[in-house]
């Protein structure tokens, strides 16, 4: 797969569907480069921001005023845009610019961080969306954090809550609403396995290659 069709596949999860556990797989099984905080890490060598600060601002909404500003400044350029703007504007613009570049490099999987929107023009793109029921995701936190079910539920509500309100704020799509990616798929009702397979057979008929 590494050598053949070039593929961007982005995942945006709801907390506790496994649409990370999905993305790791399908990049190990098809050999391809994965990036979910190892964006933040590349984001941050290359703007000259501390990894620490990008962290603190991942996937979280920012003030409206400070973003129109600063989509109104990055069609002049990276680097014009970058200098003397609020810490808000650099660190969405230095991850913005992140993927862009990554993407430009060849086939890979990114999770998260808008990369479905940011890449909405590149042909080469398959955005999918993992989510699943209540029940079945608090068992999945239970399990990886050791928290009770009341906190498992906090945790999702609170988290998808600002994953939500960042993705629609920064996007001119809804989060979560089947309009807007390519594929939808209920973990639940599908299984990681299950999941994995169909982002496979998918990207299959995108490239015309079998794997």
């Amino acid at each position: 797969m590494a050598e053949g069709k070039k593929i961007i596949l982005t995942i945006g999860r709801q907390t506790g569907s496994g649409g990370r556990e999905i993305a790791r797989r399908i990049s190990s099984e098809l050999n391809l480069p994965y990036y979910d905080r190892e964006l933040l890490t590349r984001a941050a060598k290359e703007s000259g921001l501390s990894e620490t600060l990008l962290e603190g601002h991942d996937e979280k909404p920012t003030n409206s005023f400070l973003y129109s500003l600063v989509m109104d400044s990055y069609p002049y350029g990276y680097a014009s845009a970058f200098n003397g703007m609020p810490i808000d504007h650099k660190v969405f613009l230095a991850q913005f610019d992140a993927i862009k570049k990554i993407a430009a490099e060849g086939s890979c999987v990114m999770v998260g961080r808008c990369a479905d929107y940011a890449l909405e023009e590149d042909p080469a793109l398959l955005s999918v969306f993992i989510y699943g029921e209540m029940e079945d995701k608090v068992k999945r936190l239970q399990e990886r954090y050791q928290v009770s079910e009341a906190k498992a539920q906090e945790m999702i509500l609170k988290t998808d809550k600002k994953r939500s309100s960042y993705y629609n704020y920064y996007t001119n799509k809804k989060w979560g609403d089947s309009r807007s990616y390519c594929l939808c798929l209920n973990s639940s009702a599908f299984g990681i396995d299950g999941c994995v397979e169909l982002i496979r057979r998918a990207i299959a008929i995108r490239t015309g290659e079998q794997f």
